[in-house]
C-alpha cells in the first residue's frame, strides 16, 4: 500500500510539473500572438493606404463580399 501511494505522489508531482510547463509556452504564445497581431495590423494598415495612394478606391479588406 506504501509503494502505491508513493508511485501516485510521484505521478502528481510529474503532473504538475508538466502543467507548469505547458502554462509557460501558453503564456509565450499568447505574447508571441499578440505581437504578430499587431504587427499584421500595421502590415493590413499599409496595404490599404498603399492602394488608396494608388487611385485604387475603397480596401478590399473594407469591401463586403458580393454576396451581402
Amino acid at each position: 500500500m506504501d509503494a502505491r501511494v508513493t508511485k501516485l505522489e510521484e505521478l502528481a508531482a510529474h503532473l504538475g510539473a508538466v502543467v507548469d510547463d505547458l502554462s509557460d509556452i501558453v503564456a509565450r504564445q499568447e505574447k508571441e500572438l499578440a505581437v504578430l497581431q499587431r504587427r499584421m495590423a500595421i502590415v493590413m494598415e499599409r496595404e490599404a493606404q498603399r492602394e488608396l495612394a494608388e487611385g485604387g478606391t475603397v480596401p478590399l479588406t473594407d469591401q463586403k463580399p458580393p454576396h451581402w
